[in-house]
């Protein structure tokens, strides 16, 4: 059966770890990817940067410095550079050795684990060759239907489903839009990505009823604790949407937090 991002479909609320586990594991590596589905992701979302010699690799900032023992953009470097480096010590020494992967590599791991992904495109230079070339790797490996393409860049979203008639796209949105269908239906995106502060149900029944979807990003717990603090709770509400079926996807950093909140709704399928 083909994955489906959309609850009613999959008859399930997916858990995404956002850059895998990247609480306790270093971001937008294996190590955290297969970490977050062992804590009870469905889908993770990885970012996506090209190398020097064109390939997708996956790194959330343009530069090597903050994640590996590199320096340097990831435009300026081959894929036998890129692969060189360290991206797990500067993490924690545990995980000295770990490699950034491949975007070939991630599509190979989540077909073999029934894996969804949430491919984001941070490539700023060439963001169109990122696409094809992404694209051209979901076709040549069958994964298409488990991989959702994602951007803030609502143009080059317009550009990519040009392109790409089959490719499936998700606009990010820090704002609550006063027509967030028309967002969508602008850029050809089928999901909206919603920070959990500008989410109301209102707007997720709108998207279901147009045949939409949503995943929506969820703060890890020490920063909903000043929340807390303040006698205050987001935590009832987002269950109660959870469980009436108005989200699709629950992204975050804590993965356990989150599958949590999913199973304490009842839609973990």
């Amino acid at each position: 059966m083909a994955f489906s991002f959309l609850a009613r479909e999959a008859g399930r609320v997916h858990v995404c770890g956002h850059r895998g586990y990247s609480l306790h594991f270093p971001e937008n590596t294996l190590p955290a990817l297969e970490a977050a589905k062992a804590a009870g992701a469905t889908t993770v979302e990885i970012d996506v940067v090209l190398t020097a010699d064109g390939e997708p690799v996956i790194l959330h900032d343009l530069s090597v410095d903050r994640t590996t023992d590199g320096h340097g953009f990831a435009a300026d470097l081959s894929l036998e550079e890129i692969r060189g480096l360290d991206a797990g010590v500067r993490f924690h020494p545990a995980f000295a050795g770990t490699k950034i992967p491949t975007v070939a590599e991630a599509l190979d791991w989540a077909e073999a684990g029934d894996m969804g992904v949430v491919l984001e495109i941070k490539e700023a230079e060439r963001p169109d060759m990122a696409v094809d070339r992404v694209a051209a790797l979901l076709q040549a490996t069958g994964t298409g239907d488990r991989v959702i393409v994602i951007g803030f860049d609502h143009v080059m979203l317009k550009r990519a489903g040009e392109r790409h008639p089959g490719l499936r796209t998700e606009a990010i949105t820090h704002a609550r839009h006063a027509d967030l269908i028309g967002v969508l239906r602008a850029c050809r995106a089928s999901s909206a990505s919603i920070e959990l502060d500008m989410f109301h149900p209102d707007d997720a029944r709108a998207l279901h009823e147009a045949g939409l979807g949503n995943r929506v990003h969820v703060p890890r717990p020490d920063v909903l604790a000043e929340y807390w603090r303040g006698g205050r709770d987001p935590l009832p509400d987002l269950v109660q949407w959870i469980a009436h079926g108005l989200i699709d996807t629950i992204s975050g950093d804590d993965v356990p937090f989150i599958a949590m909140l999913v199973k304490r709704a009842g839609r973990a399928g």
